[in-house]
């Protein structure tokens, strides 16, 4: 089965990266020959959209797992959509990773564990306003609890949304990269 594991470098005495999206290298092992191939991570200086391009990528490298110490919700979606699942990867090399994964006391991720542009910077992601809580100290506690349970609501709702949106647009990309490549 071929794996990539997020690196800090190229062989299987690197680091293993913290960071799938924006990591430096992708290390690809092939768990039943010990083959590997490292290769440098296209989206590691994007913009936007560093997570859905990089599991884009090793998707299209043929991974069959994920093996990293995070995983964004972008990231995640595209690796559900394709069926490669993502395992946690604590501190170590990419070797310690891969034996973890074939001795299977890795655990899987079963969704995104960091928010949006985590990979950017302490405060990517969060927001003009975050960690500053709420400054509005009217109304009364009933108020303010169906506030917060209607928002909770949209919230879960748009999420929702948001998930099936990227299940398309993961699906909308792959074909079009079928499409392009037999031109």
């Amino acid at each position: 089965m071929k794996v990539v594991v997020s690196s800090q470098g190229e062989t299987l005495d690197a680091a293993a990266s913290p960071i799938f999206g924006r990591c430096p290298t992708y290390v690809f092992v092939d768990t039943e020959t010990n083959d590997v191939t490292a290769l440098p991570n296209p989206a590691m200086n994007q913009g936007g959209g560093a997570g859905i391009q990089a599991a884009q990528f090793v998707v299209s490298q043929g991974a069959k797992a994920v093996l990293t110490g995070n995983l964004g919700p972008n990231a995640y979606d595209v690796l559900e959509a394709a069926g490669v699942p993502g395992y946690l990867v604590p501190d170590g090399t990419v070797r310690q990773a891969v034996d973890a994964f074939k001795a299977g006391k890795l655990q899987p991720v079963g969704g995104a564990n960091v928010a949006s542009h985590a990979g950017m910077g302490p405060h990517a992601g969060m927001g003009p306003h975050a960690g500053m809580g709420s400054r509005s100290s009217t109304g009364s506690a009933s108020s303010t609890e169906t506030d917060a349970l209607a928002t909770q609501a949209e919230l879960a709702k748009l999420r929702e949304t948001l998930r099936a949106l990227r299940q398309q647009l993961a699906e909308t990309m792959e074909k079009i990269e079928t499409l392009e490549s037999k031109k």
